[in-house]
């Protein structure tokens, strides 16, 4: 079984990721991770904070001459501005954050709540996941995350394979796949920065290649729509999550959502075995499993919840109303967002790869993969 857990806080010296069960045989690519972990801190509209950390991952177990071992893997990512120790205690919970009930729930302080609640943690969550995109590229499965709206202000999605939409949402300083509107997107976000104020959106998180089956209806716990879901839901700052036509399939009737089936016999070499949709509403999951069509997965990112000029709270000493602490802050993080969905998508993507294909090793994985789809085929 494949999985990870973080340790680290905001302010620490460093964030960890240990991931275990990770097939051995793999030669890792750095500096694709490194990639991934400074668009994670791009994006128009990001903090101070940015300017002070250049994130790059470090292994520290699980590798030999630059593969895996398949034993657990460390990865580390150095926090270069760590000052925990000498931060004040805040003494007014900010709205939103997790400042007051985290420190009711641990009978403590809030500075040791936010730190580790803050989405500093999520380079680590980032780093995993581009390590899962390594194994997944051995598999030809492709992953995009993108941003398709900003405080109200949505794009389109235009259509084309992954390589072209890679080339313009990186062409665009918010991410979209649209960066003719990018200005549009600059502007909202400094009139939220004039105003003392922050924006949310929507990303996007589309994968290709997948081949029918990962996942189970077997298990409630062990289907992949769900785990998925709670891996988006688990990012900091996200409310609310949609797979394929999302809350939209529960205002149509049947015949406008389910996707029919057909068959191309000149595409049974592919990974959907020759099994085609006129229609992807089910964002390439049925019954808790992939259906060989691409997996969409949309998720939305409310405001950042420390503001400029902020909201009412109280003093927790004298229970008196006060406004709210400040901490430094970003005006606007989907961008971020966009990359981290995208990389905690690619792993649980990854986690049922390899529970289904075994884990012990890639060359083993790919072998029975060809082989289940062989024998797939013949169905």
């Amino acid at each position: 079984m494949l999985r990870y857990w973080t340790a680290g806080e905001s302010h620490g010296k460093a964030l960890i990721a240990l991931v275990d069960g990770f097939p051995a045989g793999m030669e890792i690519d750095l500096e694709m991770i490194n990639v991934e972990l400074q668009r994670r801190q791009g994006g128009y509209g990001r903090g101070g904070r940015q300017k002070l950390e250049t994130d790059t991952v470090e292994f520290l177990t699980g590798t030999w001459q630059g593969k895996t071992l398949g034993s657990p893997l460390t990865l580390q990512v150095i926090n270069a501005d760590y000052k925990l120790e000498r931060l004040k205690e805040l003494d007014r919970p900010r709205p939103g954050h997790a400042d007051l009930t985290g420190a009711i729930k641990h009978l403590g302080s809030i500075r040791g709540v936010l730190e580790r609640a803050s989405a500093r943690e999520t380079a680590v969550r980032v780093a995993a996941g581009a390590l899962a995109r390594q194994l997944l590229r051995h598999f030809q499965i492709e992953t995009i995350g993108y941003v398709i709206e900003i405080g109200g202000l949505a794009v389109e999605t235009p259509t084309g394979d992954i390589a072209s939409r890679r080339r313009e949402r990186d062409a665009s300083i918010v991410y979209t796949l649209v960066p003719a509107r990018d200005e549009e997107f600059r502007q909202l976000i400094d009139r939220a920065a004039e105003e003392g104020d922050t924006l949310g959106g929507v990303v996007e998180v589309r994968v290709e290649g997948l081949p029918i089956g990962l996942g189970t209806h077997a298990q409630w716990e062990r289907k992949l729509d769900g785990r998925i879901a709670q891996a988006v839901m688990a990012v900091q700052a996200i409310k609310g999550v949609e797979i394929g036509m999302g809350f939209q399939a529960a205002r149509l009737p049947g015949s406008k959502v389910h996707d029919a089936i057909h068959f191309d016999s000149s595409q049974k070499h592919l990974p959907h075995l020759g099994y085609t949709r006129p229609t992807n509403n089910a964002g390439g999951l049925e019954g808790g499993m992939t259906n060989g069509q691409p997996l969409v997965v949309r998720a939305a990112k409310k405001p950042i919840s420390t503001l400029r000029k902020p909201l009412d709270s109280i003093r927790m000493d004298t229970k008196e109303s006060h406004r709210a602490s400040y901490e430094r802050s970003d005006v606007c993080a989907v961008s971020a967002a966009s990359v981290i969905v995208e990389h905690v998508v690619a792993f649980e993507v990854a986690c049922a790869l390899v529970d289904k294909f075994g884990g012990d090793s890639l060359e083993e994985m790919l072998a029975r993969y060809k082989l289940f789809l062989d024998m797939a085929a013949r169905i």
